[in-house]
C-alpha cells in the first residue's frame, strides 16, 4: 500500500577509497534503514570502486537527506533517480 506523500527512487553511490569510507556509508545507511527496500552493493576491482545501488520508500525530504549527507563523505558520489 502506498504511503502518502512517500516516493520510490533508485540511489546509485560510488564509493572510492573503500577502507576510509565503508564504515561512514554503512552508518548512514543503517541509520536512514527505515526507507531502504533493498541493497546490492559490488566491487568494481578493474576501477577501483565500489558500487552500490539502493531503492529507497520515503518523502522528498528523506531520501534528500539521505543523499545529501552520502554526498558529503569525500570519495562518495550519489546520483536519484525518481521512479514514482
Amino acid at each position: 500500500m502506498e504511503q502518502k506523500g512517500n516516493r520510490v527512487a533508485v540511489l546509485g553511490i560510488t564509493v572510492r577509497n573503500r577502507t576510509e569510507t565503508a564504515s561512514k556509508v554503512n552508518k548512514l545507511l543503517s541509520d536512514f534503514g527505515d526507507i531502504i527496500v533493498g541493497r546490492l552493493g559490488l566491487p568494481y576491482k578493474e576501477r577501483d570502486v565500489c558500487v552500490i545501488s539502493i531503492i529507497v520508500d520515503g518523502t522528498n525530504d528523506e531520501i534528500g537527506a539521505l543523499t545529501g549527507k552520502l554526498g558529503n563523505i569525500e570519495g562518495v558520489k550519489v546520483r536519484v533517480a525518481m521512479l514514482i
